[in-house]
């Protein structure tokens, strides 16, 4: 069967194109990285199988599927959603996958993918993925009010962390670790994700690896070479990221 698999970031994309390497019966792999993209592939190459983001540059995945109309492939839909919010369409869903992706969760959603593509008619795949595409986008909604609180692992607890006590996320490899007053913990969610969620009133990216609270900067400094440094609440000294200065510029002159 052929795979397209959609998602805005390289190293996403490389991960599931070495995972799908390994099964036998994939002969053809495409990717896309956008909407636009995804359609135009999707159209030319009509994938038995899609695996799709949620969130991406031009829109959502929901749009790839509405614009894809009566085309659409057997859909496993790859998400930074946890498993709680996953539970409100489970049963409608033809799959899904969390971020980070686990091998095993994602073979076995593969394999159910593989037997919906060859089996089901095309009016009951498109039925059930008009059903799967109204409980993400309720999903959707529920998680992008607000990322409010955020669960994390430590000495054998999970310990709930309030949105209003972080003072950054600093990127970790394929992690974030969060900073509070007096802490920091590893968070199982990648920075590029996690800044779609996160309010912009409340926070700000000023460098590739660095997400900080607004309210938790203390002062600007400048630094050779015109560059900035923002000195947080906790002390910390962070490098405003080349990318980010002008806007930080911006706000300062506001």
């Amino acid at each position: 069967m052929s795979v397209l698999v959609v998602d805005d970031e390289p190293l996403a994309r490389r991960r599931l194109t070495r995972l799908l390497g390994k099964m036998e019966w994939v002969h053809r792999i495409d990717e896309a990285g956008d909407v636009i993209q995804a359609c135009q592939r999707a159209r030319e190459h009509r994938p038995d199988i899609l695996l799709l983001d949620i969130q991406m540059p031009g829109g959502t995945g929901f749009e790839v599927l509405q614009r894809l109309a009566h085309a659409q492939p057997a859909v496993v839909f790859v998400t930074a959603f946890d498993h709680h919010a996953l539970r409100a369409f489970e049963a409608n869903a033809v799959d899904y996958v969390t971020k980070p992706i686990e091998p095993g969760r994602f073979q076995s959603a593969m394999i159910r993918a593989r037997h919906v593509a060859a089996s089901r008619s095309q009016d009951d795949r498109i039925a059930e993925l008009q059903e799967t595409v109204t409980s993400l986008k309720r999903a959707l909604n529920d998680r992008d009010k607000r990322a409010g609180e955020f669960w994390v692992k430590s000495q054998g607890e999970y310990l709930r962390i309030a949105s209003e006590s972080i003072i950054r996320f600093q990127a970790d490899r394929d992690y974030v670790r969060i900073h509070v007053a007096d802490a920091d913990y590893l968070y199982q969610e990648n920075l590029a994700s996690l800044e779609r969620r996160l309010d912009p009133a409340d926070f700000t990216r000023i460098h590739r690896s660095t997400i900080v609270r607004r309210h938790a900067i203390a002062r600007i400094k400048t630094a050779p070479f015109a560059a900035l440094i923002a000195v947080l609440s906790d002390g910390s000294e962070l490098r405003v990221g080349r990318t980010y200065a002008a806007s930080m510029r911006a706000a300062l002159s506001r």
